[in-house]
């Protein structure tokens, strides 16, 4: 935490009842963990567990996960990555376009060559 710049009094943790698996012991203790980081808006859930200390670690696990991969660009990198792919594609249709039009090009000169010669006399 300290490494990434986050404090403690950033984070708005709350407690709701898990669902799925657990039996009793979920359905009667709220140990699901829902930790929001105030400054980016990220937030997480977390019920792996049925023991609301472990899900609280896991949770802030997962959130200085994220904020790291915000901080160090990797959600950038892969906008960059997506960003490559369109213009690639933008490319190829521009180059499909081009040979649809040297085609139609080659189909009307054939045609051309098909027409009456004309005899002068």
């Amino acid at each position: 935490m300290e490494r990434l710049g986050v404090r403690e009094e950033d984070f708005r943790e709350t407690f709701v009842r898990s669902s799925g698996p657990g039996g009793q012991k979920v359905n009667k203790t709220s140990s699901c963990v829902h930790l929001v980081h105030l400054p980016t808006g990220l937030s997480v859930k977390c019920q792996q567990e049925r023991s609301q200390t472990l899900n609280r670690f896991l949770a802030r696990r997962l959130l200085l996960d994220r904020i790291e991969r915000l901080q160090t660009g990797i959600v950038a990198a892969e906008k960059m990555r997506v960003e490559k792919i369109r213009r690639q594609k933008r490319r190829r249709t521009r180059r499909a376009q081009e040979k649809i039009l040297e085609t139609k090009h080659l189909i009307s000169e054939k045609k051309t060559l098909r027409t009456r010669i004309r005899s002068e006399e």
